[in-house]
């Protein structure tokens, strides 16, 4: 092992915040990639069903009765 103990490993010889840190934003700069298209597409099929809902319903209602 690199690291005699755990404080050892989370200290780094005085690097560890900086080193940390730049484990938390690359963490989270990756999550953003892979989490955003997913949320975009699932806003932008809401927005196309909705649309088609109402396109369907504003038909509907030019037909009039059977």
């Amino acid at each position: 092992m690199y690291f005699d103990s755990v404080q050892s490993a989370l200290s780094m010889d005085g690097h560890g915040s900086f080193v940390w840190v730049a484990y938390l934003v690359t963490l989270l700069i990756i999550s953003a990639i892979l989490l955003l298209p997913t949320l975009r597409r699932r806003r932008l099929l809401h927005r196309v069903a909705t649309e088609l809902a109402r396109q369907e319903s504003g038909h509907a209602n030019r037909e009039g009765p059977r």
